[in-house]
């Protein structure tokens, strides 16, 4: 967002950032505010799991005001463009990848009576109502050369609940990965490429929205910020250099946690307090299908690595793959009980519409509401599973790992790590949301297994 408001200030466009979701904003209170600014210009960007919220917001804002010029950016625009001008007369224009230099560029032609067709990376309608698509919008070359408008963030809105008293903000050391993981979307939206920003410059970002803005946890947007281990070092110590007190959230990937064993330490003393793998699976070969590089018997030495160093660990894994099993979810879940992060998320399988091998898996798709692709709820039935049983699985899986979890929380050593992780516990505990999803196991477990049964058990 601060990216993007500095690039419409960039056209002598006056911005402003209006963030939703932080406020807890509905379309009632959305519609006020639209109704109160009366924007020439919205903006706003959409993944797939909130196409259909984003295209709402756009379409509020034109009823609002028809003059209103409505722009749409992001993952699931990018690829779908032609779906997305089909479904909504409201979307103006699509970005197509990164956005920053398009925004400018697209708002610098407007304001000057021009024509868009003259900006790359963009995609609208023509005067027939044929979709027309720019040529590709080359990625930036030096991400620091991107200005952030940091003074526009309602800082108040932000906070990490399970660290009292925190303002937690949102930066990036990195951009995209060229990794070939095949689920992915963020490898084919960044091009297989990987661009860092100079440590230096990150680490006087950090120390600027610590002094100026008071933030204190950060949470690291980057795909893959730990890909160069000498410019990784580079950044955990020109961040130590600085001597704030601020706590640093990432993901990265688990072959790289085990690559700097050395220096995990710099990792802690960097402010880091939490990093997230992702595992996916036990099956080797599933692995290997979606290419993640990784080995199975390594992954308990990541979440040791990390406990050692006082460093909160999550491991997310994703159930409900075409070729899913009972048996091959079961060897999943006791692979996680045995290597033991603190936290594991179980995420079901979510096949993107435009990601490489999509046309494959169509045939196994049984939900096709966009809003339903969070990997909170199962959309693909695997060929040897019912959809009810990814779901009970799915549920059982959190039951059987967290019942062990809180005890062992309960009884650690009293630490940051314990308290976060207490904290964690707290927030899932209350959620009805939560308490809903793991209620599915049980009222369900007897169709479950009916299905279980007919299919045969695998």
């Amino acid at each position: 967002m601060v990216y993007l408001a500095a690039a419409a200030r960039q056209a002598n466009v006056s911005a402003s950032i209006y963030d939703a979701m932080a406020k807890g904003h509905g379309y009632q209170e959305m519609e006020h505010h639209f109704r109160e600014g009366l924007a020439d210009y919205v903006a706003c960007s959409a993944i797939t799991a909130t196409i259909n919220d984003a295209v709402k917001t756009l379409e509020l804002a034109k009823s609002i005001n028809p003059d209103t010029v409505t722009i749409l950016g992001g993952v699931h625009p990018t690829f779908m463009y032609e779906e997305v001008l089909a479904s909504s007369a409201a979307v103006d224009y699509i970005v197509i990848g990164e956005g920053e230099i398009t925004l400018q560029n697209l708002l610098e032609v407007l304001e000057a009576g021009g024509d868009p067709a003259s900006v790359p990376g963009l995609a609208f309608r023509a005067a027939d109502g044929a979709v027309i698509a720019t040529a590709r919008r080359t990625l930036v070359e030096n991400l620091d050369d991107l200005p952030a408008a940091w003074e526009l963030i309602d800082w108040p809105d932000y906070t990490c609940l399970v660290i009292p008293g925190s303002r937690l903000g949102t930066i990036s050391t990195s951009r995209g990965c060229d990794h070939d993981c095949a689920f992915c979307s963020q490898q084919k939206f960044w091009e297989r490429s990987w661009r860092a920003r100079d440590p230096q410059r990150v680490a006087d970002e950090l120390a600027y929205l610590y002094g100026t803005h008071q933030v204190n946890v950060f949470l690291l947007a980057d795909e893959y910020p730990t890909r160069n281990r000498a410019r990784w070092e580079d950044l955990l110590d020109a961040v130590i250099a600085k001597d704030i007190p601020v706590y640093l959230l990432m993901e990265t990937r688990a072959t790289d946690i085990i690559r700097d064993r050395e220096i995990l330490w710099k990792y802690r003393k960097a402010g880091i307090v939490y990093v997230s793998i992702g595992i996916e699976t036990a099956e080797q070969g599933f692995l290997d299908a979606m290419g993640k590089g990784l080995v199975i018997e390594e992954i308990k030495e990541v979440f040791d690595l990390l406990r050692q160093h006082e460093i909160v660990s999550e491991g997310s894994f994703i159930l409900g793959l075409p070729d899913e099993t009972p048996a091959s979810i079961n060897k999943t879940i006791q692979l996680v009980q045995q290597y033991n992060p603190d936290i594991a998320n179980f995420l079901t399988y979510t096949p993107w519409p435009y990601v490489d091998g999509y046309a494959d898996l169509e045939p196994l798709i049984r939900v096709h509401d966009y809003g339903k692709y969070s990997m909170v709820d199962p959309v693909l039935e695997p060929r040897n599973m019912g959809m009810l049983q990814v779901e009970v699985a799915q549920a059982d899986s959190y039951r059987r790992f967290y019942m062990g979890k809180i005890i062992e929380f309960m009884t650690m050593k009293a630490t940051f790590r314990r308290d976060y992780l207490m904290g964690i516990t707290k927030l899932f505990m209350g959620s009805a949301f939560v308490m809903r999803k793991l209620g599915i196991g049980i009222l369900g477990k007897i169709p479950a297994k009916v299905e279980e049964l007919r299919r045969g058990k695998g």
